[in-house]
């Protein structure tokens, strides 16, 4: 997401047992609040509902639910804030999240190994993990579940995103969250946005003269006037650009990311595109190359994790960023509050040479993260009439608005949120997650097709990086999930690239010349060809005319 926004529930009953928190499922976070979860639950007889009947309603007895986050920078707790209160009242759900404390995908692994999952998994809806819990029996099927818990699931899903992540065996194990069909982009097109931002710290941009930088020579001679006007920022050196953090894969902000800026097209002649090979692509990170070369890529880019580069956004130490805009919003509300200058602006950046305008990723119809029902759940019914809950307008309401008279109420004969809490939340989003807990403070199954019509106009400092994207947003749907993952040839294959590639791409940027890139850039090539690129291109086409014809199905 690159993106995003969050959600909600539950208490106690008769003979808890308090679980202690395996060295595989759980952080010290959540070793502190390791809420009594409950032992496993005999599976009770289906009770006779219709699709029109919200199963939850049935049973709101007390029941403590695990649930991984896979991924690290999650801080909100469950039961902290009056939303998820509110929520665990209504429903007798409560949530003890379990979140990694380092490396998601070691934590994953371990956690599979174990063959003990917790009761809810939400992970990013590429993962190779999600294919293997799969092949490996160790989630439910979400339509059998309906079928005889719940057919009201049926109702608070969206077909089309149900038949999108049916897989072969006919079942449906996994549930996206801001995802967008067809059909949503046919009603909801025009007032869609994107996450990809390229920004600038404005009053560092307009003391420098506000200059353009979409071509490789304004980028650079931008990014060496801010090195040299402001060399430190309250005593620390200023970071010239920021990125996203470098993994073992790669580094989003210079793979989809940067393409996207630079409009690269995803496929040619009803051909997918290897866009790492385009030429335009390639010119830019020469352009990053000689940026290190001059010292204008500081060593915090190439190590710096989350934690640290949310400590360096929020002293506004960078000048510029090819960064989510969204996934920002807590730091960006702190600067803002102390200094309206002294924050982030969206800006033209990185462009190809015929300067067109960016194609930014749009909601497509996987969503960002999607969520699954461990076959370990405690208790089948409750679990699949949660997430029916959740799924739903009411759950995305009660999610996004909170309880009513506290956080929102009906104003002008309109639902939205407060003033005061308005206020927090446009002001301080950590404060806010903590105090209020709505606004997709828990946003594993939000659906912001359904909380736009309470959502309040963006005021700045987001207002800004929200219209900069304006225009240049795009559906890119028939290019999801065209990767192959899991233990399959291909999958093998995939992932040896991908790792291949995030050990080549440091080395691209602090290569010492143009001649020394070409070098280990053809050597890297030569790889990726003996290691069995061409299956894997073979497998994306295949994958991406199958998603044209289940499109161009859902658009009937």
């Amino acid at each position: 997401m690159n993106m995003k926004y969050l959600k909600r529930s539950l208490l106690l009953t008769a003979a808890l047992v308090v679980v202690v928190a395996t060295a595989a499922c759980s952080s010290g976070t959540n070793n502190e609040k390791n809420k009594a979860a409950n032992n496993k639950v005999e599976d009770k007889p289906a009770v006779k509902l219709t699709a029109d009947q919200p199963g939850w309603k049935e049973d709101i007895s007390p029941i403590t639910f695990d649930w991984y986050l896979n991924f690290s920078w999650f801080a909100n707790k469950w039961g902290v804030d009056p939303t998820s209160k509110y929520i665990t009242k209504k429903t007798g759900v409560d949530i003890n999240f379990i979140v990694p404390a380092g490396n998601e995908k070691e934590k994953l692994n371990t956690l599979i190994a174990s063959g003990n999952l917790p009761d809810f998994i939400t992970l990013d809806k590429g993962e190779d993990a999600i294919q293997k819990m799969i092949d490996g029996e160790m989630v439910l099927p979400l339509n059998k579940l309906a079928d005889e818990y719940d057919p009201y699931f049926f109702t608070s899903s969206d077909a089309a995103k149900l038949s999108w992540y049916t897989k072969p065996d006919g079942n449906v194990y996994a549930y996206p969250n801001a995802s967008s069909s067809p059909k949503d982009y046919a009603k909801y097109g025009d007032t869609y946005i994107s996450n990809q931002t390229f920004l600038v710290r404005k009053d560092m941009y307009e003391a420098i003269g506000s200059p353009e930088m979409r071509t490789p020579e304004g980028f650079l001679k931008a990014l060496q006037l801010a090195k040299d006007k402001f060399g430190t920022v309250n005593g620390q050196p200023l970071i010239p650009l920021g990125l996203h953090e470098f993994t073992d894969t790669g580094n989003f902000s210079l793979e989809a990311f940067i393409q996207n800026l630079l409009a690269i097209p995803k496929a040619k002649d009803g051909k997918v595109y290897d866009r790492s090979t385009d030429p335009e692509y390639v010119r830019w990170l020469k352009t990053l190359r000689l940026a290190n070369q001059e010292g204008l890529l500081a060593k915090d880019v190439f190590i710096d994790k989350r934690p640290q580069m949310e400590e360096k956004l929020a002293q506004g130490r960078y000048f510029a960023l090819i960064y989510q805009g969204k996934d920002m919003e807590a730091q960006l509300s702190s600067l803002y509050a102390k200094d309206p200058n002294a924050v982030y602006i969206a800006v033209d950046g990185p462009a190809n040479s015929n300067l067109d305008t960016p194609t930014l990723d749009g909601p497509g119809i996987s969503g960002w993260t999607v969520t699954l029902i461990s076959k370990n759940v405690k208790d089948k019914a409750r679990a699949i009439r949660f997430m029916s809950y959740l799924n739903s307008e009411e759950g995305n309401k009660d999610l996004f608005l909170g309880e009513k008279g506290f956080s929102y109420d009906t104003i002008d004969g309109v639902d939205q949120y407060k003033p005061e809490q308005l206020a927090l939340l446009n002001s301080d989003r950590s404060a806010f997650d903590k105090q209020n807990g709505s606004s997709f403070t828990f946003w594993m199954l939000m659906n912001t097709n359904i909380t736009d019509q309470w959502a309040p106009k963006a005021v700045e400092p987001f207002k800004s990086l929200q219209d900069w994207t304006r225009g240049k947003t795009v559906s890119a749907s028939e290019f999801e999930l065209i990767n192959p993952t899991g233990n399959s040839p291909e999958g093998i294959i995939n992932t040896k690239l991908a790792q291949q590639f995030g050990k080549t791409l440091p080395k691209l940027l602090m290569s010492g010349s143009d001649a020394e890139f070409d070098t280990i850039w053809n050597e890297y090539q030569e790889k990726r060809k003996k290691d069995g690129l061409d299956q894997v291109t073979s497998f994306q086409q295949a994958k991406y005319e199958e998603n044209v014809k289940k499109l161009a199905e859902f658009m009937k």
